[in-house]
């Protein structure tokens, strides 16, 4: 499946979510969604959290 096709397949659920129960709940499945993909990139180590937390901070990377 390409990223593309997936990402279809992605919003066409979360518009489903908005048009069957409504604004907020979609807003609450996004952020779960996210919150879940962004534990699969820690988990798979292509995030790594020190970094995003010193990016946060607004301190530089060397690299």
């Amino acid at each position: 499946m390409t990223t593309a096709r997936f990402g279809v397949l992605v919003g066409g659920g979360l518009a489903i979510v908005w048009a069957a129960f409504g604004f907020w709940v979609f807003v609450g499945v996004a952020a779960a969604a996210l919150v879940g993909w962004l534990v699969a990139r820690v988990i798979g180590g292509e995030v790594d959290l020190a970094r995003v937390a010193d990016a946060l901070r607004g301190r530089r990377s060397s690299s």
